[in-house]
């Protein structure tokens, strides 16, 4: 039983969210890069001292990452940084980048209470005219740039502007007004919360705070089914702009909108329906991530971008078709919607991401178009209503926990290019009855089939170089396994408690088999161990109690502790078969 709830539990294991980033050095400097959008952040500097020249795009290992953001705390306390250059290819800072540092501490750099560094506003302080006017040609406002300001009534933003970034004004408790000019294209989460406009209540109204016709935000005031202004049209939604409201239940979107932003409507656990109009063209980041009462989603065609966990958590969404406009379908987006039971794919797809459907338990079938070129970790792991799947051609790695825990997947057809079957690819499809690995595979990760018990036939191709722990572990139908010839190491546990494996040819190659390889094979009669083996680890063939005969090398050097432990039909060697033999290799075995 254990076997059944570890898949059980598969389904609420959390996902984590992120980029597909890595930290570098280029020129002294580290940052964090995105391989996916080819875009570099200015990571956490904590030694950095002296004047500073940040480039617009830096090259590592001959790829181009353009330079777009400067981290939260990236150079918090760096005393010694007294200059910094900036590039105009930034769309987004931190205030905290600078905290502490000699550029912040020194009162020359300030003017008026604002600190700027190249054209971008990074600070102000108390000493801030109340009615304070962002400098014509600024570029970028610091997120957190006004924070927690108790002077500041009003502010005027210039048209230089394009985005408000999130915490911009939050806690400025006495500012009364804000201009939003039409540049702004973007609002992010508590940019406003907390100032005197937030705070009064005569601002709101049916539940709705609006600037400058930007929806700012929506409380539990407001009805259940919720309508936009009407006299002056909604031209942008802000970031988090419905998130966790408890009274909504039906909203239309104005075509006046162009864009769903991050978390817009993120937790609206009574939403049950959604209209969105043919303007649409991106949905972001956790958009509906947990509305488990959405029942339906049309996609205009127009939608070119869908977020990471856009629809996370979607419980009650049946019906899936995405637009032929969606090229990729990134982390997470579908993850846990268990109801879906139809999914028509773009035909133009290429990517499908990380959990992209994982826990989707009603989806019976799937078909990929040609297009598509790589499907990410656990992407339909807990698909356990899904039956047969076919790869598309273009696929070379079945990546980590793919299709784990798919429980009623009984065939797979593998492209021919297959190289490699990742770590617990198919870990836990306990119906899955045969499949034929590629020529081209040469390596098995770790648990690839670990728990496949009806797996019964499977022919181990020549190339396979690899086969990683527990691969085939609990595998409990297979019966013989014939070993490829450039095989030299058999993993820990690769084949343990294959309680129905009768026979067992190995390689001419194979040179070590290790802890617990074959434990608990019970079928397991009789063994030729080829020359070139010159190690017999920990248990690795323990409580094979059928196994009477085995033919030892005269190359093996060391039998390792309780190797053959629990053999019971197995006479232990009367003179000594290597030169390291543990003295309980044998125990438990016949007695002479």
């Amino acid at each position: 039983m254990k076997v059944f709830r570890n898949i059980l539990l598969l389904l609420f294991l959390p996902l984590t969210l992120v980029a597909q980033e890595e930290k570098v050095c280029f020129q002294e400097i580290y940052y964090t890069i995105d391989a996916d959008n080819l875009t570099a952040e200015v990571a956490t500097n904590a030694k950095a001292s002296g004047a500073l020249f940040l480039p617009e795009e830096i090259m590592v290992n001959e790829v181009t990452y353009r330079v777009t953001s400067i981290a939260d705390n990236a150079f918090k306390g760096c005393k010694n940084l007294t200059a910094i250059v900036l590039p105009h290819s930034l769309n987004r800072i931190y205030r905290s980048a600078f905290e502490g540092t000699g550029i912040l501490l020194n009162k020359e750099n300030w003017r008026d209470g604002a600190l700027y560094l190249d054209s971008c506003l990074i600070a102000t302080d108390k000493t801030i005219d109340p009615k304070y006017a962002v400098v014509e040609g600024t570029r970028l406002i610091a997120a957190g740039a006004f924070r927690d300001n108790k002077v500041v009534t009003r502010v005027e933003i210039p048209a230089s502007i394009t985005r408000i970034d999130h915490e911009t004004f939050l806690g400025c408790k006495n500012l009364q007004r804000v201009n939003i000019p039409s540049s702004v294209q973007s609002i992010g989460e508590d940019a406003f919360k907390g100032t005197g406009i937030y705070l009064n209540d005569k601002k709101w109204k049916k539940g709705a705070l609006y600037i400058d016709s930007c929806l700012i935000a929506v409380n539990d005031n407001a009805p259940a089914a919720f309508s936009f202004q009407n006299k002056i049209p909604t031209r942008l939604i802000a970031e988090r702009a419905f998130a966790n409201n408890k009274t909504i239940k039906q909203v239309g979107v104005p075509k006046t909108i162009t864009s769903i932003p991050n978390a817009a409507f993120y937790r609206c656990e009574n939403l049950e329906s959604i209209t969105l109009p043919a303007t649409i063209r991106s949905i972001g980041n956790f958009a509906f991530y947990g509305c488990a009462k959405l029942r339906a989603i049309a996609f205009p065609s127009g939608v070119e971008h869908i977020g990471m966990g856009s629809f996370y958590g979607c419980k009650s969404l049946r019906e899936l078709t995405l637009p032929e406009s969606i090229t990729s379908i990134p982390q997470a987006a579908f993850y846990s919607c268990g109801r879906v039971k139809t999914l028509r794919l773009p035909s133009r797809l290429q990517r499908i991401s990380n959990g992209a459907f994982c826990g989707c338990a009603e989806l019976t079938e799937i078909t990929f178009p040609e297009t598509v070129k790589e499907l990410g970790e656990m992407a339909f792991a807990g698909c356990i209503t899904l039956t047969e799947v076919t790869l598309p051609e273009q696929i070379s790695t079945i990546n980590k926990s793919l299709f784990m825990g798919c429980t009623h997947l009984r065939k797979v057809v593998l492209p021919e290019g297959i190289y490699a079957i990742g770590d617990e690819a198919f870990k836990g499809c306990i119906a899955l009855i045969n499949i034929v690995l590629p020529e081209s595979t040469y390596r098995i990760g770790k648990s690839a089939f670990q728990d496949c018990m009806q797996l019964s036939r499977l022919r181990l191709p020549d190339h396979v170089q690899m086969i990683e722990q527990a691969a085939f572990q609990g595998c409990q139908y297979l019966e013989e396994i014939v070993f490829p010839p450039l095989l030299e190491t058999v993993s820990e546990r690769a084949f343990a408690h294959c309680i129905n494996m009768h026979s067992l040819e190995l390689n001419d190659r194979l040179k070590t088999i290790e802890k617990q390889a074959f434990l608990h094979c019970p079928q397991l009669r009789e063994i030729v161990l080829k020359d070139s083996i010159t190690t017999i680890g920990e248990e690795a063939f323990a409580e094979c109690r059928n196994l009477k005969k085995v033919r030892y090398p005269a190359a093996l050097k060391e039998i390792k502790s309780a190797a053959f432990r629990d053999c019971e039909s197995l006479l232990p060697p009367s003179i000594p078969v290597a030169p390291i033999v543990a003295r309980n290799a044998y125990k438990g075995c016949k007695k002479q």
